[in-house]
């Protein structure tokens, strides 16, 4: 991720005068060209919830707007139930749907697990190292490859129903929309290609394409006919996904690598510069800035009257919405990459130091922690009363406020 970053930078500071003019544009296109397609690629279910429940955390960060928050509560202590290996790091993170964990590895499967007894259901082998969290909508699973293809795979069987081909490495997790008539599923998936892609669920053919002016590196977030994204260009992109046609583009001063929160139409998200911004979407400006004292990779959690997010000053930060100003900080051990999700009064995060952090909401005073003992830059999932994580050991883990019960698959 560093040198991705580093390459970044040097890009970014070449093309600034072009950022600068605002001739980032979008791309409609109509012809299929990039897409590998499977005699099974029918068209998918409509989907039924856009939102994170109790039972369920279909996609990265919960739901359309990324804002981070699960439904229900968690006790003051958990416990693990299971662990389940995979062949390689695991930096992606889950989503829970159905009572089936999904989750991708660096050795390049996608893995569906049962969630109550952690047995594999299916595995499906992609292209390459997976990174993106999995979205699970319709259906079907969608996630990214760090060699550029965004997978269509069936929920229940594991097949593949479609590929499509960006053209560089997929790093962040896909999101979804409605096409303006309601009637076709649409897909959104950043790439280092610098363009924000969306294609059709039903046949993976291309929509449209945004350009920016470099890496898109996150997730897009969706909310009232937009999506919001933060690029290694060092703006805040605003989009219509009726069309692709850029909305507004907001300067931050410095490369974004997460993903950007909205809710009530401001968006929230942390720079390279060790900056946390809220900004306003339809006025295009800047509210409120909120410096830490290292670059921000983790993507925020968005409560009602606060904003959770790690930065690699190896705190967990937590300020209010309203001004932007210092509510506590939660130290952390390592860097905090990993995004947190708030859970009624509690906050679960993991970290650098090779552990599983609880802490409270009001104050940030610690709960319960579990050490893994390798990084945890993978962000939790919690539904059904669970959490779920990966880490670079290469297990996924999941655990629940019961008596301990351990057991170990494959």
């Amino acid at each position: 991720m560093e040198s991705i970053m580093a390459e970044a930078i040097k890009r970014g500071l070449a093309i600034a005068a072009m950022i600068a003019a605002c001739i980032i544009s979008a791309v409609l296109i109509r012809r299929p060209g990039d897409v590998t397609s499977t005699d099974d690629a029918s068209a998918p279910e409509q989907p039924e919830a856009s939102v994170a429940t109790r039972q369920s955390w279909p996609m990265f960060r919960g739901s359309q707007g990324l804002v981070g928050r699960a439904a229900g509560t968690l006790p003051d202590s958990m416990a693990l139930a299971w662990k389940f290996k995979t062949g390689d790091q695991i930096k992606s993170s889950p989503a829970i749907e159905n009572g089936v964990v999904y989750i991708g590895s660096s050795d390049a499967n996608v893995y569906a697990i049962d969630l109550e007894s952690g047995e594999e259901i299916w595995q499906y082998h992609t292209s390459d190292a997976i990174e993106a969290a999995p979205l699970v909508v319709g259906g079907s699973v969608y996630v990214g490859a760090l060699d550029g293809f965004l997978f269509a795979i069936d929920a229940n069987s594991g097949s593949l129903r479609w590929k499509y081909e960006t053209g560089s490495q997929i790093a962040g997790a896909a999101n979804w929309t409605l096409s303006p008539d309601g009637r076709d599923l649409w897909i959104l998936v950043g790439s280092h290609d610098n363009f924000l892609h969306c294609v059709n669920s039903a046949d993976g053919k291309v929509v449209w394409k945004y350009e920016t002016g470099n890496y898109v590196n996150g997730a897009p977030a969706v909310a009232g006919g937009k999506a919001v994204l933060g690029g290694c260009d060092a703006m805040i992109h605003v989009v219509s996904t009726a069309d692709g046609a850029c909305v507004r583009q907001i300067e931050t001063s410095a490369y974004i690598a997460g993903s950007a929160a909205i809710l009530d139409g401001q968006v929230y998200v942390g720079n390279y510069d060790s900056e946390f911004i809220k900004a306003d979407v339809a006025a295009g400006e800047i509210l409120w800035r909120y410096r830490c004292e290292d670059a921000i990779f983790s993507s925020p959690a968005v409560g009602d009257d606060v904003v959770v997010f790690g930065a690699r000053d190896k705190r967990l930060h937590c300020v209010a919405r309203d001004s932007g100003k210092a509510v506590w900080t939660f130290q952390a051990l390592g860097e905090v990459d990993s995004s947190p999700v708030i859970c009624g009064d509690k906050v679960v995060v993991g970290a650098e130091d090779g552990r599983l952090y609880m802490v409270r909401l009001s104050d940030g005073g610690k709960v319960w922690e579990y050490e893994i003992g390798r990084p945890v830059t993978s962000s939790p999932a919690v539904a059904g009363g669970m959490i779920v994580v990966g880490s670079d050991d290469g297990y996924l883990y999941a655990f629940r406020g019961k008596i301990k019960v351990e057991a170990q698959h494959r």
